[in-house]
């Protein structure tokens, strides 16, 4: 961690985000090697002499390295997208991690006495090598010929980090949703290497609903005439549109009907009574909607964003451990 200002009570301060290339191919599930491999990853906190404090931080689908203090680098749109996080946070928010109220002195992970690392996951868009990274073969970024990923693959790449970095035994592994299957998945494929998981909002395989859901995410991107076959990338246009949808579907399935209840009901948004149109947003629900599709797509590659939501539909402890049973 290089930390560049003071840093305030609670924070961990202003961290820089790393990069390191893994010196061996990593093995896939699908049977391939990939190779080279680069994560960009974060550290908070001090290792300690037994190098026995370090606790590993999985984001989910959408987030990235950072994911404690104030970015180093002012960043286009913030990871902290949730209920109210724009009202909290302000501009500020922008440059926070993720996790930044749950990483730093005197918080649950405490920095004080963890040694806290963050990385962007395999398949990733924000450094760690993925869909729109430079393909060796061509020098074009890889788009729709990257390799399809898993839990497990993320996994692999973690563990080849934390050996880069001489960790061999981790305190913890903790993450929500998409991290919390990585918690899950380091337990059972590295399960002397971890002492604790803190798996939240996750599951040992989503139900059909939630694959469903996900099946029609990726529609909505791959019909977008703009994806070309997820070769877009130093074109003229980019599939903004199918990923804004997408990002729409997605939220939603983040979020319990009574929530979305509670923070907006059936309240309009610019008027006191409807305006009868088609094309603008009339309800609350649907400003809010939009406006998540349109920040999203600012700062996320649409191809990650279909590699992700397949390896979430993968994802299937009893499937890939117990022979079908758990």
């Amino acid at each position: 961690m290089t930390v560049t200002a003071a840093p305030t009570a609670g924070s961990v301060g202003t961290v820089e985000t790393r990069y390191l290339d893994l010196p061996n191919p990593v093995a896939l599930d699908c049977g391939g090697k990939l190779h080279p491999v680069r994560v960009a990853y974060e550290t908070y906190g001090v290792l300690s002499p037994r190098r026995d404090n370090a606790i590993l931080v999985c984001h989910a689908l959408s987030g990235d390295a950072h994911a404690a203090g104030f970015s180093s680098k002012a960043a286009a749109q913030s990871t902290r997208d949730g209920f109210g996080a724009e009202d909290r946070d302000g501009e500020a928010g922008k440059g926070l991690g993720w996790w930044d109220g749950m990483i730093g002195p005197g918080k649950a992970f405490d920095t004080d006495r963890f040694f806290v690392i963050s990385t962007n996951l395999l398949g990733g868009c924000r450094g760690t090598t993925g869909p729109s990274s430079p393909d060796p073969a061509t020098g074009r970024p890889y788009g729709a010929d990257f390799p399809v990923v898993t839990v497990a693959d993320m996994v692999r790449t973690e563990r080849a980090l934390l050996d880069a970095l001489g960790i061999e035994r981790l305190a913890a592994v903790a993450g929500g949703s998409l991290g919390g299957m990585q918690a899950f998945e380091w337990a059972i494929m590295f399960p002397d290497q971890v002492d604790a998981v803190v798996a939240i909002a996750s599951t040992h395989a989503l139900h059909p609903q939630g694959v469903a859901w996900n099946a029609i995410a990726r529609e909505a991107i791959m019909r977008d005439p703009a994806w070309q076959e997820g070769r877009y990338h130093g074109t003229s246009g980019a599939p903004d549109a199918g990923m804004s949808v997408a990002r729409m579907i997605g939220h939603i399935t983040y979020l319990s009907a009574a929530a979305l209840h509670d923070k907006f009901g059936r309240r309009l948004q610019f008027a006191d009574d409807i305006r009868y149109t088609i094309t603008e947003p009339e309800f609350e629900i649907e400003s809010y909607l939009r406006h998540q599709g349109d920040s999203f797509v600012r700062r996320f590659d649409a191809n990650t964003y279909l590699y992700m939501s397949r390896a979430l539909s993968y994802f299937d402890l009893a499937r890939e451990h117990g022979r079908g049973s758990l």
